[in-house]
This record gives structure tokens, sequence and C-alpha cells, in this order.
């Protein structure tokens, strides 16, 4: 076979390098784990593409949004489907997303799409209580922590990484913690405690 040929093969089937995983342990200021805190980790170096997600729902339900906390990227499509029996007026003033739904019941006839990353916070005109928050990330690792306060980001490539964290109990308009990273052949531990303002 031609060398060259031989080369081009070789570079066809080489899988690119994965790092090792990385674990990132959140919890408040008494220890407690934190559900539904956010980590991003972004390469140092500049941008990594990112594509949309699937279409992502977010109901109204119980006069509550369900669920409190999104994660996707830029991109991505989100619907507000309302099964309550009032009506709602779902809106959004953040940077990274501006829109108004005005009072309707159903499905509404076509998503929001979240274009810039970034954190929207969402409201009800009608219901005051209910909030959420939607989180657009800029960056194909990310993870969300579940019950035990743990995320994990299991497939991005050796080398230096901007590490960042955030949670909705933060005070308001805060921007994420962040520290600088480097992911390299062992798994990589983190852990962050944050100082929250509101309740989890």
């Amino acid at each position: 076979m031609h060398p060259e040929l031989t080369l081009a093969a070789f570079c066809l089937a080489a899988p690119p390098a994965l790092g090792a995983p990385v674990a990132v342990q959140i919890s408040d200021a008494a220890g407690r784990a934190l559900p539904e805190a956010v980590v991003l980790l972004e390469p140092a170096g500049g941008k990594a593409a990112v594509k949309p997600m699937p279409e992502v729902q977010i109901a109204q339900e119980k006069r509550q949004f369900i669920p409190r906390v999104t994660l996707i990227t830029v991109g991505t499509a989100v619907n507000f489907p309302n099964f309550d029996t009032v009506r709602h007026h779902v809106y959004s003033f953040s940077k990274a997303k501006t829109f108004e739904i005005k009072l309707y019941a159903g499905v509404p006839s076509r998503p929001e799409v979240f274009d810039k990353p970034g954190i929207a916070v969402l409201g009800c005109n009608i219901h005051d209580r209910m909030a959420a928050w939607v989180v657009v990330a800029d960056t194909p690792w990310h993870a969300m922590t579940g019950a035990d306060g743990l995320a994990r980001i299991a497939d991005a490539p050796p080398g230096a990484y901007q590490l960042s964290v955030w949670h909705a109990g933060l005070a308001a308009n805060s921007p994420p913690v962040t520290r600088k990273v480097q992911i390299g052949t062992a798994e990589l531990r983190e852990s962050f405690q944050l100082a929250l303002e509101a309740a989890p």
C-alpha cells in the first residue's frame, strides 16, 4: 500500500483523544449537597463547536415551572406547555433571552429558541411566586448535579479549561463561580462550596 494512503487510513481510524472523567461535588456553606447546580467546562484556548439539543419542554403545572432549572445548549428550542386550568403569562427579560408568551392555555403555537449563552430567568406575570431558570451553555461539556450534589463530565479532550459553577440560590445576577483546571489522564475531582443567598 502507498505510504500516504496508509497514513490517511490511520488518521481516519484513530479516534480523537479523550481526557479523563471530571467529577464536581457542589455543596452549600454548611456542607449540604446542592442539586440543580450547573457545571460548565470551557476550553481555555477558544470555543468548541456546540450543537442545539432536541426540543426541550418547560411545563407549567400546579402553578409552578417544571423543571425549575433547565440546562441547554445555544440554539435549542424550548416549548412551554400550560397544563394548569388557569392561564399563564410566561416571560423573561434576561439578556440571554427576552420574550413573552401572553395569557394562554394549552401549548403555544411555536417554541422559543434560546440563541445566546447565559442565564435566563423565567417568571409569570400572573403568578409572582412562579420562577425558573434556563442556563444556555456555549460548550458541549456541561452537566447538572443530582440529589447527591455530584456532576460528571466524561468526554472532554485533554487540555486547559475554565470550570464554571452556578446555582439558582446565588445572589441575583451573580456570575458563575470559576476556576482554571487541567484535564489529563487521571480522573479530575473538584469541589465547590457556594454561599447561597436564597434557600435551595
